[in-house]
């Protein structure tokens, strides 16, 4: 029980409800798709990554409720699809059942000596699973979607591949455009990083010491689009 007496999950039940009154009710909201929605999911999700790396989680939890909000939506718009749709519960059931697939040392008696032994009993399930759905033949890259960010689709496929077994030597690409930032993101990733965050992290840093050289310029009376190379030089921190 929370602190209000509720048992946890009460309120998100009450989403549920506020989002069918909104779909019945609201024209905005009734007129909406599964595509007309896409593009919020991808911007809650990244205003809610940068409340983390900002490391500001009293928003979180807004930003949080944000992305809620997208899945009970997109559930909303397939359980009007009849037969052919789903529901919330759908949903939660779906993740349900996969997280107690893929956790059999904690569901199950499988026994594991640490993360990289349950990583690997992960894919060894995954495979399973595609193989049962007639997909047996399916890529070891399968279901690595290419929506993503460029440094982060580069670090997934692979960290997919090496998982399962290509050498390292392999994953090098000298093929064209594109290669020495897909042997960076490779580096980043031996060493234990996450490209994409380190990017962005490296962004931010940029953004930081631009702004803060701006400012040094304006408080010595200069206008940065007017500055020399050599006075960038002498302003940049």
């Amino acid at each position: 029980m929370n602190e209000e007496g509720h048992a946890p999950g009460q309120r998100v039940l009450a989403l549920v409800e506020v989002m069918d009154v909104l779909r019945r009710t609201c024209p905005w909201d009734a007129e909406q798709t599964h595509d007309s929605l896409a593009k919020y999911l991808i911007e809650e999700a990244y205003e809610t990554l940068e409340t983390i790396e900002q490391g500001d989680y009293a928003t979180l939890r807004e930003e949080l409720g944000d992305v809620l909000l997208q899945v009970v939506f997109h559930a909303r718009v397939a359980e009007e699809r009849g037969a052919d749709g789903f529901t919330i519960d759908d949903v939660a059931d779906a993740i349900i059942d996969k997280l107690t697939r893929r956790h059999p040392h904690v569901f199950a008696d499988t026994e594991v000596d640490g993360a990289d032994e349950v990583r690997a009993n992960w894919e060894t399930i995954k495979a399973a699973e595609r193989a049962r759905k007639g997909q047996s033949e399916a890529s070891i890259l399968e279901g690595v979607p290419f929506g993503q960010p460029a440094a982060l689709l580069a670090y997934e496929l692979q960290k997919r591949a090496v998982r399962n077994g290509l050498p390292e030597d392999l994953v090098a690409d000298d093929g064209g455009a594109g290669g020495g930032l897909f042997a960076a993101v490779g580096a980043e990733r031996r060493r234990g990083a996450d490209p994409e965050l380190d990017l962005r992290a490296a962004a931010r840093r940029f953004d930081r010491r631009m702004r803060e050289a701006e400012a040094r310029a304006r408080a010595d009376g200069r206008d940065p689009r007017s500055l020399t190379p050599e006075q960038w030089r002498g302003y940049w921190g």
